[in-house]
């Protein structure tokens, strides 16, 4: 949806009583870092103090990076990670990355560093309490890139995304590579193609692959999945996404292997209902300590991304996914169920008519706030504003920082990368400040000075016309209209011509019920007797019930597609019939496998 040409910066919207108040922070496009007030005051700008993103630590000292490498021999190539004391003066510095020699350039270290990086003590970047980023020591982790050849990714030169974690004196203590691990990310043999012949070039360095695009990086941190006993979830492990590759992933740091994904194959039974994420930025687990602890949070952008087939909006399978619209998720990780969102349909926008009333296509994040409210940046636009669990927008700023807006720039935006939300006291050097509600503008009756007012001079009735109809004016489906199936019989067959086909129905005496957990699983430790009591019901004689362990069968667990457990699979014996995922009730497992019953068995 095109942007109105004129329309308020600023603070929109504040309702002090229901926000969860602080300063927030965000790296202007091309003004340095702003620290901002819940009324919009700016209490300080650091001038030209990149961020990418820029990050609060308690004692009001910031981190960002002094700049970019220049763009003819790299893309989005951070030349160093630094921290500065809230006057500006530089506290601790890593660049000792890669020695870059870069042809009528100084040769230099550079980090390279892109996206993200995590302070120890804390595993997101932004508050969590009792989970506190230490300020004169500590490690870091860096999100970075490497340059490389990978025959068995592509022919063409790559942009590799690398983890690199350092200590407080620079030492790069460990190290993950991305191309390491194109086999475990389980792309389809169709998507493999379109990768080896394009990997997604970018003019940079004479032309390369930025395959993956990983926006973001950061530990897992404690977690109750790890407490139940699920390694996956080590607190040292780390959770990312890639843009261009639509996929979420956890490693373990101790093995790099990746461990847990959803995506790129977003036809799969178990994550189908999540529907397509694509391009998406921000993917991280809510800390321990935080409403929603243990779930995964995702900007899921729309726009376009991913490999594989192409269609007629990809004519060579580069960007085969497109939607014009955002979502921001929150996934259970073990069911895989999505637990909470906000889509175009929250603020009573119809999709996909009118869904581009929440869309940015890049950049984007989303920070879970400690009275359970998120906080959301729709970066493209410059717009981030504060949702409650219900959904109702209680805070609400549009960024005033534009890049070149003069008659001869050809583009000009306002984009936020990423936006946080810190406790008052993270900055001792202030006074908390005044909390003032502002109303909204009512937009239907606001006008401009010499602007007419709303309303029409005169109204006259025509006699005969009926109300309007809502839905007469989509000319489009709405999503839920689309989903429907008209069952309506339209016409009938010639049956003197066609030989009817009918499908013969298999003499099926029991089904098949698969159940794959483990015994260190809390959820499959809770579904256990619920399963029990069903397998020991008037349903039995019709089921004939299988355990797979999926610590000890791999193989099976790969095969039949289980990403979270519990999971339980009813089969014909030969084929799939349902599936269903998590923690159940006794009488939705029986009607569930009693109506599979009844549509399978004689």
């Amino acid at each position: 949806m095109g942007l109105p040409s004129i329309y308020p910066t600023g603070v929109t919207i504040y309702k002090p009583e229901k926000c969860w108040n602080g300063y927030n922070l965000v790296p202007t496009i091309d003004s340095g870092a702003l620290l901002f007030d819940m009324n919009g005051n700016e209490v300080r700008r650091w001038e030209q103090f990149h961020g990418f993103p820029n990050k609060l630590l308690p004692n009001g000292n910031l981190i960002g990076y002094s700049g970019d490498r220049n763009p003819k021999y790299g893309m989005q190539d951070g030349l160093d990670l630094v921290q500065v004391d809230y006057d500006g003066n530089i506290v601790w510095k890593f660049e000792k990355f890669e020695f870059v020699e870069d042809e009528g350039e100084e040769p230099r270290w550079m980090a390279r560093t892109h996206h993200d990086y995590q302070r120890e003590g804390n595993p997101v970047g932004y508050y969590v309490p009792e989970q506190i980023p230490e300020v004169n020591k500590g490690n870091t982790l860096i999100l970075a890139h490497k340059t490389l050849y990978n025959e068995k990714i592509s022919d063409k030169k790559l942009l590799d995304d690398v983890f690199y974690e350092v200590d407080w004196e620079g030492n790069i203590l460990w190290q993950w590579n991305a191309n390491e691990h194109f086999d475990e990310i389980g792309f389809s043999e169709d998507a493999k193609k379109t990768i080896y012949a394009n990997p997604n070039m970018r003019n940079a360095d004479g032309g390369v692959g930025d395959w993956l695009h990983i926006n973001c990086m950061s530990y897992l941190g404690p977690n109750k999945h790890y407490d139940n006993g699920d390694e996956r979830f080590n607190p040292e492990n780390i959770i990312f996404d890639s843009r261009e590759a639509n996929f979420i992933a956890i490693i373990s740091k101790k093995t790099g292997k990746i461990v847990w994904k959803i995506g790129p194959n977003w036809n799969d039974e178990d994550i189908r209902h999540i529907d397509f994420i694509i391009g998406p930025h921000h993917a991280h687990l809510i800390p321990q300590g935080l409403p929603g602890a243990g779930n995964i949070l995702v900007f899921d952008n729309g726009g376009w991304g991913g490999y594989g087939l192409a269609n007629p909006s990809s004519k060579d399978g580069l960007k085969n996914a497109l939607r014009d619209y955002s979502r921001v998720l929150e996934i259970n990780p073990i069911t895989l169920e999505i637990v909470w969102e906000f889509t175009p349909e929250s603020i009573k926008a119809a999709i996909p008519t009118d869904a581009a009333k929440f869309y940015s296509p890049y950049v984007s994040s989303a920070q879970r706030l400690p009275n359970g409210n998120t906080l959301i940046d729709e970066g493209s636009d410059g717009r981030v504003f504060e949702v409650t669990a219900e959904k109702e927008i209680v805070w609400e700023w549009i960024s005033p920082y534009f890049t070149d807006d003069s008659e001869n720039s050809k583009t000009t935006n306002n984009m936020i990368y990423r936006a946080y939300r810190y406790p008052y006291d993270w900055v001792p050097q202030e006074e908390k400040p005044i909390e003032i509600e502002i109303k909204p503008i009512d937009i239907k009756t606001y006008r401009l000075e010499n602007a007419g007012k709303f309303g029409a001079k005169s109204v006259v009735k025509v006699e005969g016309t009926i109300p309007y109809s809502v839905s007469a004016a989509l000319c489009v489906a709405k999503i839920d209209e689309s989903k429907k199936v008209n069952k309506e019989k339209l016409f009938t067959v010639n049956r003197n011509l066609f030989e009817e086909v009918i499908e013969e129905k298999k003499n099926i005496e029991k089904l098949e019920l698969i159940l794959f957990g483990a015994e260190r699983c809390k959820h499959c430790k809770a579904l256990h007797p619920i399963i029990e009591k069903v397998l020991e019901s008037d349903l039995a004689k019709y089921i004939k019930a299988k355990y797979v362990d999926v610590d000890k069968n791999l193989e099976i667990t790969e095969r039949y597609k289980v990403q979270g457990i519990p999971v339980i699979i009813i089969t014909d014996g030969e084929k799939e019939l349902s599936r269903k995922a998590g923690e159940k009730s006794y009488n939705e497992l029986y009607s569930w496998i009693e109506d599979l019953i009844n549509k399978n068995v004689r």
